[in-house]
């Protein structure tokens, strides 16, 4: 009987040694390539992390919002590297200068054509396993806000007619028909 050749598990030196300007998460060794964003997806990345980053500042708030690309390292190994759309990051410690060693407290991630089973399947059961408080799949094409709280084992399902409380915070809506009025949904 023919042996079933193995596959090569990639590593955080795959995701370095990737030429000059090309992107890739690593979830559990395999690398994923990663287009880049439309404009569309880039307006809505704008939008909630100027909506997170203004709630943070008025409150005086110590969490740290990010935008992509941004290196999270989930776990302690070198086998897990994603760049979230948009992370919260409250643990200062998990920080330094190359990104965020751990899981980041909120991640939103926005679909696009070539992500939909990424965000939807491998991220989800992958940030809720990292110990992510909270994770938003945002997704334009189905006219749909996906929110999982993991820590109070909570969903929602939205669209972009509605306004979104935040999980991790206990006054922090975001009003995505006010995006949707800019994608001239």
């Amino acid at each position: 009987m023919a042996e079933l050749a193995r596959k090569k598990l990639g590593t955080m030196d795959d995701i370095y040694s990737l030429p000059e300007g090309e992107r890739a998460e690593l979830i559990d060794g395999q690398l994923y390539m990663m287009a880049p964003p439309n404009r569309k997806h880039q307006t809505i990345a704008r939008e909630l992390f100027s909506s997170i980053d203004s709630y943070i500042r008025s409150k005086d708030g110590s969490c740290e919002p990010f935008f992509a690309p941004f290196a999270v390292f989930l776990n302690e190994d070198d086998k897990n590297y994603v760049e979230p759309d948009i992370c919260v990051i409250c643990d200062s410690n998990k920080l330094t200068d190359s990104g965020c060693y751990g899981a980041p407290d909120w991640i939103i991630e926005i679909v696009s054509p070539g992500s939909r089973r990424m965000d939807y399947f491998t991220k989800l059961f992958k940030y809720r396993t990292a110990g992510v408080r909270e994770y938003w799949i945002v997704d334009l094409e189905k006219n749909r806000i996906l929110i999982y709280n993991f820590e109070s084992e909570d969903t929602g399902d939205y669209t972009f007619a509605d306004s979104v409380k935040a999980g991790i915070y206990d006054d922090l809506y975001v009003d995505f028909s006010n995006i949707a009025k800019l994608l001239d949904m």
